[in-house]
């Protein structure tokens, strides 16, 4: 096969469909639309999800629970991805920022307990996880909350 034998599948490539071009065109005159009504009209036509004035599917069915504005988001992170520093670091919120471990520091970093470490570093998070926590203590690490 060369380059210039490629070619798409039969039957994959269509002509656009050129409407209001004459009535032997197969879609002349309304173009498609019908006859009147609101759809027919220039800049017609409804809103998504409305129904004909039926009270909307997002209408009908009941709220529940409410957003706490004052909720903190935190960062997790896990001890097997604090293993590519070097024994010793001390580990930083901006420091894992610049690594790559996180993009955002947010309201804080929340140190989880999946995985093992291997390297004693020093990690200042503003949680920690029993398990992380022991898991750092255990390599030789100190665990500081900030």
């Amino acid at each position: 096969m060369k380059l210039f034998e490629l070619q798409p599948a039969p039957g994959s490539k269509k002509k656009p469909m050129r409407k209001g071009r004459g009535h032997g065109s197969g879609n002349g005159k309304t173009a498609g639309r019908g006859h009147k009504g609101q759809k027919a009209r220039a800049g017609g036509g409804v809103r998504p999800g409305f129904e004909g004035g039926q009270m909307p599917l997002h209408r009908r069915i009941p709220k529940r629970g409410f957003t706490n504005i004052f909720a903190k988001e935190f960062v997790e992170i896990n001890v097997s991805d604090l293993d590519r520093f070097d024994n010793g670091t001390v580990v930083t919120p901006e420091l894992l920022k610049e690594s790559g471990v996180i993009r955002k520091i947010k309201d804080g970093v929340v140190v989880l307990g999946r995985g093992e470490l291997t390297k004693n570093l020093t990690v200042k998070a503003s949680r920690f996880s029993k398990s992380a926590a022991e898991k750092i203590e255990a390599a030789g690490g100190k665990v500081e909350v900030m």
